[in-house]
C-alpha cells in the first residue's frame, strides 16, 4: 500500500499552502483562503474514460 496522495494546490484559490486538517482522513485547509475541503477517492471506472472527437476545435 502507498502512502496518501497530497492535493498540490486549493481548489478554491489556487495557493499551495496546505495543511492536513484534524478534522478527519482527506481533510485539508488552505492557510491563504481559510478554506476547509476534503478529499476523497470514490473509485476506478469500470470503462474508463471516453473522449469524444466532437467538442474539438478545428484547424
Amino acid at each position: 500500500m502507498s502512502e496518501r496522495a497530497a492535493p498540490f494546490y486549493c481548489p478554491y484559490c489556487g495557493d499551495e499552502d496546505l495543511r492536513p486538517s484534524e478534522a478527519g482522513h482527506g481533510a485539508w485547509e488552505c492557510a491563504a483562503c481559510s478554506r476547509a475541503f476534503q478529499l476523497k477517492f470514490l473509485g476506478l471506472l469500470a470503462q474508463g474514460l471516453k473522449r469524444s472527437d466532437t467538442g474539438g476545435a478545428q484547424i
